[in-house]
């Protein structure tokens, strides 16, 4: 049996990084250069779908790294409402893999219109997206055939972390890094698709994190809904101690992220808190604690900094979500009632 698109482009992921890192770090260093000329005072991400979890990655990046308060734009605004926000002081950034969604390019257009700075993020150069923005990041990440995206989302996340780092003034030098990285995680793929065969009976479950990989969390749990057909929700784990915490049950599946940073303890303790419950535990981390938690632990790499570990962590995400459906005999590359292009209003 031959390999699905889907499989075929989570496998590929280490060589599109590599690809954008080599052919677009001169266009994201004069980007930025143009974005500190005009001192954008914040920042408007529309995104819809998998770019719009890209985009709650921004959130944190930008935030943390360079300072910028940064806003989810609300395309329905721009379009069937008729009503959009100011944006004049604003950099108006869209991310979109196909830059086709109308809504989407209204938010671009409206904020030219307004004279606000304006850019793309997409793996189409000539979609109507790359025509309407001032600037454009393109992700070369090669024509994606699968209709769940893999490979254009780490790729927009790097794009994000690229840029916040030409903002900065920093080196590369991290980024450089991450290929490598990587394929040490995607060399684990027949582990981790052998351990989601266990799950292949589940139809609910929870995917936590807090941080730079909320992000994380709510692509995980979107991989989960469109391809395995399973009620996945995510959640901050701030967010899940208060309410959410009461479904659990014994034999409830969570699935939480990790990294070793500030958020760790908090983690484990509400792993610790998870386990007491019964709760069956699958456990992306690079720290050692909250890995013997877990029914399920799936390691990172060591040494990764937080700000960077969402481009590593959803990878096994990924893979447990493509062992699900191997497991269920589904077929990745038609979910039901999905197209690769979605056109939103």
């Amino acid at each position: 049996m031959s390999a699905s698109h889907f499989q075929r482009e989570i496998l590929e992921q280490p060589q599109v990084l590599q690809r954008l890192l080599e052919n677009e770090r001169l266009a994201v260093e004069e980007i930025a250069g143009t974005i500190r000329s005009r001192a954008p005072r914040f920042i408007v991400l529309a995104a819809r779908g998998t770019s719009d979890n890209a985009a709650r990655y921004g959130q944190y990046l930008f935030g943390a790294a360079n300072g910028l308060p940064v806003a989810l734009a609300t395309p329905s605004l721009f379009t069937l409402y008729e009503k959009p926000p100011r944006l004049q002081g604003a950099l108006v950034m869209a991310i979109s893999q196909s830059g086709q969604s109308p809504d989407i390019l209204a938010v671009i257009e409206e904020g030219r219109r307004q004279g606000a700075l304006t850019l793309a993020i997409t793996n189409d150069a000539d979609s109507p997206l790359a025509r309407a923005a001032e600037r454009v990041i393109f992700l070369h990440a090669g024509q994606e055939r699968s209709i769940a995206a893999t490979k254009t989302y780490t790729a927009s996340l790097l794009a994000v972390a690229m840029l916040s780092t030409a903002l900065a003034e920093e080196g590369f030098r991290a980024l450089e890094s991450l290929p490598a990285l990587m394929s040490e995680v995607v060399a684990s793929a027949p582990n981790i698709l052998g351990a989601a065969t266990q799950y292949r009976d589940i139809g609910a479950c929870a995917v936590i994190s807090r941080g730079y990989n909320y992000a994380t969390a709510f692509e995980i749990a979107l991989k989960l809904k469109e391809l395995a057909y399973i009620v996945a929700e995510p959640y901050s784990s701030a967010d899940f101690v208060h309410g959410p915490m009461a479904m659990v049950e014994r034999g409830f599946p969570v699935l939480a992220v990790v990294p070793d940073a500030c958020v760790a303890e908090e983690l484990v303790d509400l792993l610790r808190r998870l386990r007491e419950r019964g709760a069956r535990l699958v456990v992306i981390a690079n720290r050692d604690d909250a890995l013997a938690l877990a029914q399920t632990p799936l390691p990172l790499p060591a040494g990764v900094p937080e700000w960077l570990s969402p481009l590593l962590a959803v990878v096994p995400g990924q893979l447990f979500t493509l062992g699900l459906i191997e497991a269920k005999g589904l077929d990745p590359d038609r979910p039901r009632g999905l197209r690769k292009v979605t056109l939103t209003h």
